[in-house]
Order: structure tokens, then C-alpha cells, then sequence
């Protein structure tokens, strides 16, 4: 099977790969920009974006605006092809650090953890394309019924399965007993619901297969199942142009697959993360959170085991810190660069 380009609304990417967003600080505008030089989609992750700005310690939401703008700009300055921004539904100032992202004239936000119920009422007027991230039949349906209130079908939709990484849209209950659907499985049935839609208002709506995604296989296997589109994240992580610290690519590297672990997140939910020396001290002796980031509103301090924020922050600088992954990282054991791994997936 000849994979065919990926359309989005009047967007095409010449091949159907969309590099996931991987925050904080690991896909920003030099990994999204590489993919989209290779015909795909890149994605630049929109959480605590602006990590590294002088001011982020003392005002995190002035940083964080201040670097979509910067993030956006540079990704511009080295492509020409499709860039996307990746926000958390449930992360604060969602709407605030959004409308900044369409005022910079953003092809295409891809929106989950949550559902991203504001979405087309926050891209109204503009050219921005909108997707959000399911994992399951029945999320899709809840969020197309609340944007069809203002007049808005998804342009696209990423089903994302439970080999995922970071934050899951499953229960704890499932993943840790396997009784979870397969990410085929729930394609297929994302696929049947959104036919539905096609017909009915005479549009196609591409679905994004994601979650766990290695080879040339894994992608014809769901293009069996009707996927349009394939998001891939972990794999582009230990690549040159990946925006993470040399330590944080090499931990992918060296990670077994009994260094992959399915944990719960400070935030509530279950998520796919290494483990790290900080992360078990972490989950066993807990530790003080002397600093709040305010960047998830159901998050209390004074009662999680660690502060999200600042683990993925200090692992994406190259210290001991929460290294979020996909599964199946066996595969994934050498350096390398964007254009050898999409080479490698559709040749």
C-alpha cells in the first residue's frame, strides 16, 4: 500500500506523518521544523513552553506567551511547511496561551488531556486549523456534539491509543490489568463515527492514528483500519534536531522495557514515563514542592508526591527529572536524525 498525502482542511502534508508535541521543552520550533522540512507535520508542545525565559520563575504565564511568539517565529524562519502547536485542555490559561498561538497564525492546534470543548469558539476568524486528541469513540462524539454548538466540525482528529506516552485517556485500572482496546480497534470505531459526520455535512475529516508507532508496519496496520494520518513522538526523540538535552535522548537510548513504566501523574491521571532515580524516590518518599507553577488547577501542592513541572523541566536540561515515553522503546537504540527515521518509515 502507496501511503497517500494528508490533507487537513486546505493544509496538505506530503507525507501523513505528524510528530507529536513533547513537553516540556522536548518537540519545540528545531524538531517541529525538521519534520515539516521532510513533507510532515511538526509540532511544537505548548506546556510551560516558556521554561527558559529569564522571568519564568516569577511569572510563568508572561514567559510562556512571550515564547509561542518566539517559538512560532523560529519555526517559520526554518520552514516552509506545516507547523502545529500542541496545548492540554486541562492546563491553566488554556484560552489565553491558544489565542496567542492564532494570533501568530499557527497552521493547525492539536489539543487533548481534557476536552478541548473552546477550541472553535478560540479560532474563530482565523485560518488555524483545530484537531483534538481522543482515545475512544465515545470522546469524539462528546466533543463533536459541543463544536457543532458553534458551527465547527474537527478538521482532524488523532486517535491516540494506549501505548501512548505521558498523560493516558484511559483508566489506571486498565492499563495496569491490559484490558485496555487496541489502538486499531478504537481507529476502526473513531473511523465508523466519523463517516457518519463526513456524509452527513459533506466534508473529510482525516483521522490520525497515534500511540506506540515504530516502523513501516505498524503504520500499514492502521492504514489497513482506515487511518489517514500517523503521529509519532517517541521515535524523533533521540534525533539531532530533537530540542531535549543529549542526556534525556540517551535515556530513551538505554531504556529496557522493564524501565517503562505506567505511573500516576500528579495530576490525577495515569501516564507512561522511564524510570528515573528521581521519579522512584519520588513515588516513594514523595517530596517538598517548594514551588507551584500554577500550571494544572486540580493540582495541590501540598498534597502530590512531586511538582510535574519542575521533574520534566530539570530532565529536559539533562538532569535527574520525569522523562514521559511511548511504549516499545526496544527499537529505539541509536542516534540519529528526522530525515533517516521518516526515511525509514515510508521507504
Amino acid at each position: 500500500m502507496e501511503l497517500k498525502e494528508l490533507k487537513i482542511g486546505n493544509l496538505t502534508a506530503r507525507i501523513p506523518i505528524v510528530q507529536g508535541g513533547m513537553g516540556i521543552g522536548v518537540s519545540l520550533s528545531n524538531l517541529a521544523a525538521a519534520v515539516a522540512n521532510q513533507g510532515g507535520i511538526g509540532t511544537i508542545s505548548g506546556v510551560q513552553i516558556g521554561f527558559r525565559e529569564s522571568d519564568f520563575e516569577t511569572n510563568p504565564v508572561e514567559a510562556n506567551l512571550r515564547a509561542i511568539a518566539k517559538e512560532i517565529k523560529k519555526a517559520r524562519e526554518k520552514t516552509k511547511g506545516i507547523i502545529a502547536m500542541n496545548f492540554m485542555a486541562a492546563m491553566n490559561n488554556y484560552e489565553l496561551y491558544v489565542k496567542k498561538a492564532v494570533e501568530e497564525k499557527i497552521d493547525l492546534i492539536v489539543s487533548g488531556a481534557g476536552l478541548p470543548v473552546a477550541l472553535p469558539k478560540l479560532v474563530k476568524d482565523s485560518a488555524t486549523k483545530i484537531a483534538p486528541i481522543v482515545s475512544s469513540a465515545k470522546a469524539a462524539k462528546i466533543i463533536i456534539r459541543s463544536w457543532l454548538k458553534h458551527d465547527r466540525l474537527p478538521d482532524a482528529v488523532v486517535v491516540e491509543g494506549p501505548l501512548a506516552g505521558g498523560h493516558l485517556g484511559f483508566k489506571m485500572e486498565e492499563m495496569i490489568e491490559g484490558t485496555y482496546k487496541s489502538l486499531k480497534e478504537i481507529v476502526v470505531e473513531v473511523k465508523e463515527l466519523i463517516a457518519s459526520y463526513e456524509e452527513q455535512y459533506g466534508v473529510k475529516i482525516p483521522v490520525i492514528a497515534a500511540g506506540g508507532l515504530r516502523t513501516k508496519e505498524d503504520i500499514m496496520e492502521l492504514a489497513d483500519a482506515g487511518a489517514d494520518g500517523f503521529q509519532l513522538a517517541s521515535i524523533f526523540v533521540p534525533t539531532a534536531e530533537c530540542d531535549a538535552h543529549d542526556n534525556f535522548k540517551r535515556a530513551y537510548i538505554n531504556a529496557q522495557k522493564e524501565d517503562v513504566m505506567i505511573i500516576k501523574s500528579p495530576v490525577g491521571m495515569p501516564a507512561r514515563a522511564i524510570q528515573t532515580h528521581f521519579l522512584t524516590n519520588s513515588m516513594e518518599n514523595g517530596c517538598i514542592v517548594n514551588k507551584c507553577y500554577g500550571c494544572i488547577s486540580e493540582c495541590n501542592p501540598r498534597e502530590i508526591p512531586y511538582c510535574i513541572s519542575r521533574g520534566l523541566i530539570d530532565a529536559v536540561n539533562g538532569e535527574d527529572g520525569l522523562i514521559f515515553s511511548g511504549a516499545n522503546l526496544d527499537s529505539i537504540d541509536k542516534m540519529t536524525t528526522v530525515k533517516e527515521v521518516i526515511d525509514k518509515l515510508i521507504n
